[in-house]
């Protein structure tokens, strides 16, 4: 992990934080629309996934396993999104999105097709409960 780090700003503008993995943050994107998590390896400078180490690589792997389990086990989506896009926020940060066939997006994906949707502070509150809880088992 790099003390020298910094989170991209519209980043850190459009999720909450959820909990440090190991190398990468967990964020949740604020759109309730639908379960939406990114990881953020901690690595100044990162842009692709291929361009770290090996066992970053399969670090950032292992994090994306653990993500996608809870939000499977939490959520019982359809279908799961994962991806590294970088087109608009070139530091690395890889999507984990439960997909359901009734989500307003379906079948496409979701970047740019949802309406601004933020948690309520209660909702928001009671989902990154939820999240933590279900990581720390």
């Amino acid at each position: 992990v790099d003390d020298e780090f910094k989170l991209d700003a519209r980043l850190r503008s459009d999720c909450e934080f959820v909990a440090n993995l190991g190398l990468c943050t967990l964020l949740l994107m604020n759109n309730a629309s639908v379960p939406w998590f990114i990881l953020v390896p901690n690595v100044m400078g990162a842009t692709e996934l291929t361009s770290l180490p090996v066992l970053q690589q399969q670090q950032v792997l292992n994090e994306i396993n653990q993500v996608a389990d809870m939000v499977t086990s939490l959520y019982i989506p359809h279908k799961l999104n994962i991806g590294a896009l970088g087109n608009v926020v070139s530091q690395l940060h890889i999507h984990v999105i439960g997909r359901f066939t009734h989500d307003v997006a379906w079948p496409n994906p979701v970047w740019g097709q949802l309406a601004p949707n933020v948690y309520g502070d209660a909702e928001l509150l009671s989902q990154l409960a939820q999240v933590r809880a279900h990581l720390a088992a």
